[in-house]
This record gives C-alpha cells, structure tokens and sequence, in this order.
C-alpha cells in the first residue's frame, strides 16, 4: 500500500514514520508512506504558502495552488487517481470500521491542513472524504494524519507478524479487548486469573469473551448496538444487567 502525506512538516512525520512496526514495515517494503513539502511547490521567492482570508478574521489560510501542484505531483505518477482524504475537524469520526475500508485501497493522499486551514476550493477540487480523530481541533493535521497511517498501516500484509495481532483487539469485532497478564504469576498481591494458566484452550477462550463483554459492557456500553454478538453473549450480556439492577446476585 502506497500513502502520500501533503504536509508542512514532513521532518515531523518522518520522526514518527521511521520507528517502531511502521519504521521496519518501510524499510521491509510492506508499506510505501511518502512526505511532500507543500513549500516545495510555491512560486513564491520566501517560499510562502498562505495568505489573508477574504471577509476578514484572526490567521492566515493556506493557498490553493501550492497544494494543487504537490497533488498533481503525486497523481502524475501512478496510473489510477489516489483516494484523498483531508484531516479535518469537520470530518467523520475515524472508527475501525472505516480503518478496515481504508486499509483495502491500493493509495492514499492525506492533506494535513494548519494555520486557519484550507481555501475550500482546492478541498472541492481534489478531496474525496474529510476525517477527524474526533471532537476537537488540533494546530494542524500532522498528528491526525499519523493517527489514520498507523491505524491503517497495521493491517497491511506484511505489517504486523499474523492477522490474529489485530483481528482480537479492541473495537475489531465491536467489542472491546479482554485483560491480558504476563510473568511473574503474582505481583504485589495480585494473581493472573487460574483459567488463564490452566492450559485448557476451550476455557481460556470462553474466559476471554465473557471478559470482552465485560469490558464493553461497563466502558463502553454504546458498542454493543452494532457489535457482532452470538447467542450466548446475549445470555451473558443479560446477567450482566441484571447483576447491575441487583448488586447482590
């Protein structure tokens, strides 16, 4: 998978692309993550890119054509016009759901917006979807940007060492992760849960969806609506409310 980011600061992207699962999953080819300058594409001598908003206001916006050409610059090179997203606090809410359908394109343009933002005739030029990383406004797009390539990067063949590394976490199934404990078998009083040590598959296995459960059911309780649910969950899920309603079961 190919992923462009259109930014002001691609040092700062890089120092984060360059570490960790991301950093060897470039390196090892399983994931194209490229930064472009926007200053690079100025006709400007200072090499600016942003100017007075028309109707007045605090800030300056970023000008159309600098971002215009790095794109262009961009789509030039490949054979099929990039899916571009720009990062956004107007956009829909990043979820897994939408990770999963990114994660099936073949090549990504991520526009990260700073200063004011955008002149919104170049957002209604190229731009096929806006995303946020939630309800809140960040100084620009960079961190958001990383957020949305770390998330979909993951899932990429090659990425991480098996599917099973992503396919039991949180929100893959609508449900939240189950706890998870490692050596030494007691810490400071507390013990790893027996089933966890018992060695029986089958047990463990239960143990953990029932724990899954648990867990969205008290933190996060809104998931359940969409999560996929067998029947035996529905019969836990109403013995967790009712020891809710009735503290003493």
């Amino acid at each position: 998978m190919r992923i462009d980011l259109i930014t002001l600061f691609p040092e700062m992207c890089y120092t984060v692309l360059d570490e960790s699962i991301l950093g060897r999953a470039r390196r090892a080819g399983w994931l194209d993550v490229r930064c472009h300058n926007i200053r690079d594409y100025s006709d400007d001598r200072h090499r600016r890119i942003d100017d007075t908003p028309y109707g007045g206001g605090k800030g300056m916006l970023m000008e159309c054509e600098p971002i215009y050409q790095c794109y262009q610059t961009i789509a030039g090179s490949v054979a099929q016009k990039p899916h571009v997203i720009f990062m956004s606090p107007q956009g829909k809410t990043l979820n897994q759901q939408r990770v999963k359908e990114l994660a099936q394109m073949e090549h990504l343009v991520v526009l990260c917006g700073h200063y004011e933002g955008v002149d919104q005739r170049v957002l209604d030029e190229i731009v096929d979807e806006e995303i946020s990383v939630g309800d809140f406004v960040l100084t620009g797009g960079e961190l958001g940007a990383l957020i949305l390539v770390d998330s979909v990067g993951r899932l990429c063949p090659g990425v991480l060492s098996d599917t099973v590394c992503f396919t039991e976490e949180s929100h893959w199934n609508g449900l939240l992760e189950y706890p998870q404990y490692t050596r030494p078998p007691v810490w400071r009083g507390r013990a790893v849960p027996e089933v966890l040590q018992s060695g029986h598959h089958a047990k463990i296995v239960a143990w953990q969806r029932q724990k899954s459960l648990e867990n969205t059911f008290y933190k996060r309780p809104e998931l359940l609506e969409h999560a996929q649910l067998t029947r035996e969950d529905l019969v836990y899920l109403e013995q967790l409310k009712h020891c809710e309603e009735e503290p003493s079961c």
